[in-house]
């Protein structure tokens, strides 16, 4: 088993915490782009609004969430008890990438047979929808 990212909140509270936390990162990641793309000062203030910004801060905050990797007799046993537990792909594979929500009593997976790394992505924007987007 092994983890991936650095976000697991305990609680709402700390959940809403890190994504502010974020906030500041993601404007500034949009500037910086936007001046790597010659954006002069009419085009950024035209262009980069704050559903932007906001897009910006939802996609770092989900690629930080931390993502467990491993077999599917390693995912079973990391399941918390009493917690909903939601799956995404197919029964068929050996291997499951899960992150585990305290804050919403829930463990949202994928599961993958090679591609580890387009399964933790794909979870990561997965339970940020599932779990994250309604908390922050």
């Amino acid at each position: 088993m092994e983890t991936h990212g650095i976000f697991a909140p305990e609680t709402e509270g700390a959940a809403h915490e890190q994504y502010e936390d974020v906030g500041p990162v993601a404007q500034t990641v949009v500037k910086e782009t936007a001046k790597a793309m010659d954006f002069d000062r009419e085009e950024y203030g035209e262009r980069v609004t704050g559903d932007v910004i906001a897009t910006a801060r939802d996609a770092l905050f989900a690629s930080l969430l931390e993502i467990e990797t491993g077999t599917r007799d390693e995912f079973e046993a990391d399941v918390p008890d009493g917690f909903e537990v939601h799956v995404e792909g197919s029964e068929n594979v050996d291997n499951v990438a899960w992150h585990v929500a305290p804050a919403a009593e829930t463990v949202v997976a994928a599961t993958y047979q090679q591609k580890e790394d387009a399964a933790i992505a794909t979870l990561q924007r997965i339970a940020f929808g599932r779990v994250y987007r309604d908390i922050v």
